[in-house]
């Protein structure tokens, strides 16, 4: 369906819409004398403390971004919400062929864009042909749709109006949640993609950029941006065309006139205007739960327990030894990105965190450690006792390997490498997310523990986007989120190749490098992905997963911290509510209704 992507909990909806993605106080005396905001039964408020960087979802890399745009697209397919399975969206269902190489989506009758356009299979084949295998495009979605040890892409074609055909190289264990990509509209964004400069990028790569009015941007899902005034709304309108209100059998949806996202900046202002009844809903962080507990039946709410996140919640470091082809400078210090690239550095680092003081302190117990890259919530995690290895708590042990891979501790107590250079780098996330404030907090104070200084920076969300992708970081403490259960929603991360392949990003369009390494073990992950994408089994496919968690819990590319239980807060006045693992709170958005509940 879609890529991962870096996540930046929205708060008030932190699940997304199902159709696209499966994926971070005062006192209540100073509280009380709040004014509470007008209820209003035509219009569901959330919060998000970001902006998106884009409206154009297939140059976007953040979830900020993507959960803006993901009430306004549509694909050909979404998920059952009782399998977990693919279910036909657009299409109105789809054959394949007995070899499993070959299928043909009819679309639903009389698809309309937002506009009042016909949504045709010239859409889809415009989706998959110019925009998502257009190599000079630099989107996620193409590595998850990446076959086999070439890296080959589907061929697709529209056979008529209706019907659009995909022919695969090979067996495509995930093709029908790919399928899922959102659809987008021919008619406006084909010029864009014909107008190229004379480097060869198309206009694409600046069209529909925050600068764009929004009545611009078609949408094909439940709804339609009327209004975005950046730091404070996003607004939204029902969209009349929206493919349920064509079928007669089916009400009208959505039943909700308006969506509106309260663009705010920090984590902590979310909160107090949840509890002053300003938004509908809350994802709550652990150091929330008990003051909200206490006044969930008072102030008419319900906090729904979801259980563990699916989200990777990270510290990395950046290992590249690229250059910049025009400058041939490195983007990382020479100095520093040869301790990064040293494997017993990232596990002395790995050992120096106390991940269980982090889910005490920073979530007030309501987690656990995250000590590998898939999440317990999906099936296809490796437990200990299944092999995977793992980074217990222990600085001396810590301290131990850093000696043993030749560095030295001063009389001052600081580390420093066998050239004397003090070791001290620079760890960046996103300024707002008090919960990664926290924690880069403690993992500042558990480094110096073991004599490395952290210059611990929180920037903006879309500046620090910005710097991942070009390059020009040290450290970052992150999340990605967005790929549910389906390991090859991450090819986008583990593939050498791959857009978000972050700590040894390699060429990508817009943003070339030279002198990109990449090592044995990414090697490997990437054959695996290959066969794990062809494998039709799942205890096969689970055991080919199984060796790239082990890869990576050895390589440590990414040093996980800690994963929280997803808990929602959502008004009483909210009916239709159905909490689901994994799908979330508000999975079925459409379909909910809003009332007025009495003081």
């Amino acid at each position: 369906m879609i890529s991962t992507v870096i996540s930046n909990p929205r708060g008030a909806n932190a699940c997304r819409w199902l159709g696209f993605v499966w994926a971070v106080c005062l006192c209540w005396g100073l509280l009380s004398g709040c004014s509470v905001a007008a209820v209003r039964t035509d219009r569901l408020v959330f919060g998000q403390i970001s902006d998106p960087s884009s409206f154009n979802y297939y140059l976007s890399t953040d979830s900020a971004t993507r959960d803006v745009l993901a009430y306004t697209m549509g694909g050909l397919t979404t998920t059952d919400p009782d399998t977990l399975l693919s279910m036909p969206d657009l299409a109105e269902g789809w054959e394949e062929s007995e070899d499993g190489l070959t299928y043909v989506f009819r679309l639903r009758q009389g698809l309309r864009w937002s506009d009042g356009e016909p949504l045709t299979a010239a859409d889809v084949d415009f989706t998959f042909n110019d925009i998502i295998f257009n190599e000079a495009i630099p989107t996620s979605s193409r590595d998850v749709q990446r076959i086999g040890e070439e890296g080959s892409l589907p061929q697709v074609r529209a056979l008529d109006q209706r019907r659009i055909e995909f022919v695969l190289p090979e067996p495509f264990a995930p093709f029908l949640i790919q399928a899922g990509s959102p659809i987008m509209p021919r008619h406006i964004l084909k010029p864009a993609i014909d107008d190229v400069d004379a480097e060869g990028n198309p206009a694409f790569l600046r069209t529909w950029d925050i600068q764009t009015p929004v009545e611009q941007i078609i949408s094909s899902g439940p709804y339609v941006i009327t209004e975005y005034t950046p730091n404070q709304r996003v607004i939204y309108q029902a969209n009349p065309y929206y493919w349920k209100n064509q079928d007669p059998s089916l009400a009208p949806s959505p039943r909700i006139p308006n969506l509106v996202i309260r663009l705010v900046d920090s984590q902590d202002t979310e909160f107090l205007q949840f509890r002053s009844r300003e938004l509908d809903s809350y994802n709550v962080r652990g150091s929330d739960f008990r003051l909200l507990k206490q006044e969930e039946e008072r102030d008419q709410f319900t906090i729904y327990n979801l259980g563990a996140t699916l989200n990777n919640n990270f510290l990395a470091f950046n290992q590249s030894i690229a250059t910049q082809p025009e400058s041939g400078q490195p983007f990382v210090d020479p100095v520093r990105s040869r301790w990064f690239r040293d494997l017993r550095f990232r596990q002395a680092v790995a050992h120096a965190l106390d991940r269980q003081g982090l889910v005490d302190g920073v979530l007030q117990g309501l987690g656990q450690v995250q000590h590998y890259t898939i999440s317990p919530a999906s099936p296809f995690h490796l437990s200990p006792e299944e092999g995977a290895p793992r980074y217990d708590y222990d600085p001396e042990l810590a301290r131990s390997l850093l000696l043993e891979a030749g560095f030295e501790y001063g009389e001052d107590g600081f580390l420093r490498d066998e050239a004397g250079n003090r070791v001290r780098f620079t760890l960046q996330t996103n300024a707002g997310n008090n919960e990664r404030e926290a924690t880069g907090s403690r993992i500042q104070a558990d480094l110096a523990a073991i004599g490395i200084t952290v210059d611990f920076n929180p920037i903006a969300f879309n500046t620090l986007i910005e710097r991942i992708n070009s390059r020009e970081w040290e450290a970052i403490l992150l999340s990605f989120g967005g790929g549910g259960v389906e390991p090859n929603n991450g090819a986008n991360i583990w593939r050498s190749s791959g857009r978000l392949h972050l700590w040894n990003l390699g060429s990508q369009p817009g943003s070339e490098a030279e002198g990109v390494e990449v090592t044995e073990w990414e090697q490997e992950i990437d054959s695996i992905f290959a066969q794990g994408t062809r494998e039709l089994d799942f205890e096969s496919r689970k055991r080919l997963y199984d060796r790239y968690q082990i890869i990576a819990q050895e390589q440590l590319p990414l040093i996980g911290t800690f994963n929280p239980l997803v808990l929602t807060a959502v008004r009483d006045r909210v009916e239709g509510v159905d909490p689901r693992p994994i799908l979330g709170a508000l999975w079925n958005l459409d379909e909910l209704t809003v009332d007025i509940q009495p003081e």
